[in-house]
């Protein structure tokens, strides 16, 4: 048969044309079976379209929404904020790091990190800050992930 190409047992001997359209069909149809798979697991701790858990990323971005925010990489699931003053306390001020270190839905993929400063004779100097300020902090961002992820899969 002149002008056909074999692509294989599957499609033995079609035209060039036809077994590429035939290739493309069957490309299409798995696809429609994945999408399905997917809105099924919807809430799966790795859903996903940036480098880390995408729950944990929107909780964290959420939480700090009140700060003004210096670096964000999702891909790097890293968050920097600038210094922050509270109005009813502008003699201190806080900054706030946070790491997302995994696409799971997990505590300990997540690292947060704050520093705090006092005014002290018109400087800031650097001033401890309590572990439970931190700890506070990942437990809001923790339990606004799985809020977010409770509300994908509509329970």
């Amino acid at each position: 048969m002149t002008g056909s190409t074999d692509t294989g047992s599957i499609f033995p001997r079609l035209p060039a044309r036809a077994g590429a359209a035939a290739l493309l069909a069957l490309a299409l149809v798995s696809c429609g079976h994945k999408k399905e798979r997917l809105h099924n697991d919807v809430a799966a701790s790795r859903i996903t379209t940036i480098g880390v858990n995408s729950y944990l990323w929107r909780a964290s971005l959420d939480a700090l929404s009140f700060m003004p925010l210096v670096q964000t990489d999702s891909n790097g699931g890293v968050i920097v904020t600038d210094w922050y003053a509270n109005p009813d306390n502008p003699g201190e001020r806080v900054k706030v790091s946070v790491t997302i270190l995994d696409q799971d839905l997990r505590a300990d993929a997540l690292r947060v990190a704050a520093s705090r400063q006092v005014a002290q004779n018109g400087n800031w100097v650097d001033a401890p800050v309590q572990a439970a300020t931190v700890q506070k902090l990942e437990d809001i961002i923790l339990t606004k992930a799985r809020d977010l992820r409770r509300g994908a899969i509509g329970g």
